[in-house]
């Protein structure tokens, strides 16, 4: 009689043990889990897993971006802006080096040239109706301008998650470059020549998809800048002007978006 009663009890006891035993592995994963918070909830906003490589330390990094541009108008009208009878380019590239001293992030160089060209043989502006209108016109209108710069750029990228496919980055650079331009108007022709010199220090985010193992597409855009830049003007070989500005740009400049090719070698 005993003996049964023995033998029910254990079963009893076994599943008590067996919830003490469950119980204390969650009170352990728990505390490892509020432990682990605790020291990397700081620094780990849920967006990555930065223990995924997608850039691995000594990989280099080559490439960059060409853009292009032209128009031809003849007989053109824009807005209140008629008679447009003009022809330009504009061609920009921007070459890029970088070698990754640790997991995702890269240091290197970063260079930039751009040529924009614009002729404009004739335009008017007509405002008002009858006596009160007012007329403008231009008869001829000459541009040709070149900057370039170089920049040293740190990279860091963001993977997302256990994907090594895509991933975002944050571009830092600080760049120093110049300028020439030649501006040509009027009958008879008054000439403007002027250089310039600035610097800047800005911050460029983007994303990178890999459509190979070693071939990216990039795309990047300036949101942060801070900058300087000082321009001297020789007008008719006889004036001289000079004039200085600076910027601090908090918002996203449409016109630095740019789409560049890249190989991690």
């Amino acid at each position: 009689m005993f003996l049964n009663k023995k033998i029910a009890v254990l079963p009893l006891l076994a599943l008590l043990c067996l919830s003490v035993s469950a119980q204390s592995a969650d009170s352990l994963a728990t505390n490892q889990s509020s432990a682990i918070s605790r020291s990397e909830q700081r620094n780990n906003r849920g967006l990555s897993n930065m223990k995924t490589h997608i850039v691995p330390k000594g990989q280099w990094v080559v490439g960059g971006s060409l853009t292009y541009s032209t128009h031809t108008n003849s007989d053109y009208t824009f807005l209140v802006i008629e008679d447009i009878d003009s022809k330009g380019y504009s061609v920009k590239v921007s070459p890029l080096v970088g070698y990754s001293l640790t997991p995702n992030s890269i240091i290197g160089v970063r260079g930039m040239y751009s040529r924009s060209h614009l002729t404009l043989d004739s335009a008017s502006l007509h405002l008002g109706e009858g006596d009160a209108a007012l007329n403008f016109g231009v008869d001829f209108f000459y541009m040709l301008k070149h900057s370039y710069n170089a920049a040293a750029i740190w990279r860091q990228y963001i993977p997302l998650g256990y994907n090594k496919r895509i991933a975002l980055f944050a571009e830092f650079q600080l760049a120093v470059g110049g300028s020439q331009s030649k501006f040509a108007e009027g009958s008879p022709i008054r000439g403007t020549y002027a250089k310039g010199f600035d610097i800047s220090l800005g911050a460029n985010p983007g994303v990178v998809a890999f459509i190979t193992n070693n071939m990216a597409l990039e795309l990047n855009i300036g949101v942060l800048g801070l900058g300087y830049s000082h321009t001297r003007q020789v007008h008719n070989q006889i004036s001289v002007g000079e004039t200085s500005s600076s910027l601090m740009n908090f918002k996203v400049n449409i016109l630095s978006i740019g789409l560049g090719l890249a190989f991690y070698l």
